[in-house]
């Protein structure tokens, strides 16, 4: 297959920007690009650091990194301080803390109890925290409430 390339006749660009033909010997300038495009938009050629600006010019832009707190916890925390939820603390070592959250900052948690003194839990040291109405009910074995019958009340039909 024959595929023939096409591109542009240079020697037409340079008449069009007004540069010396081929063989002219003298100095080439190249042109300054205009700072505002046709459109009246900034030109991303003359600005590398503008937000369009083509591959290649000036350096890459960076994304910008996310934000270290996206507030949720912080949302969270407000919401069970205010309605004063009853909450339980599960801490590392699965030892649990039962009482209402009174304040909190970036590395721990003020948590008021009741009959208890007030403890301060590091937030490292937190496995999981759920609200105390969450907690899974242990249903305990109630006793027998009829009597049943003795082993020697019951008859076993003996088979010969």
């Amino acid at each position: 297959m024959n595929r023939k390339l096409i591109r542009p006749n240079l020697s037409e660009l340079k008449d069009k920007l007004g540069l010396p033909a081929k063989g002219g010997g003298g100095e080439v300038m190249t042109p300054v690009p205009s700072p505002v495009t046709a459109s009246g938009e900034p030109n991303p050629a003359v600005n590398p650091a503008a937000p369009t600006a083509p591959q290649g010019l000036g350096s890459p832009r960076r994304k910008i990194a996310p934000p270290e707190q996206t507030n949720a916890e912080s949302f969270y925390y407000l919401k069970q301080m205010q309605s004063k939820t009853p909450m339980v603390i599960v801490l590392q070592d699965d030892e649990k803390v039962r009482g209402v959250i009174e304040w909190y900052d970036k590395h721990c948690l003020k948590v008021n109890r009741v009959k208890e003194p007030n403890v301060l839990v590091p937030k490292h040291n937190i496995k999981y925290i759920y609200k105390q109405e969450e907690e899974p009910r242990i249903r305990r074995s109630r006793a027998v409430k009829k009597e049943e019958p003795l082993a020697a009340d019951v008859e076993i039909p003996v088979f010969d």
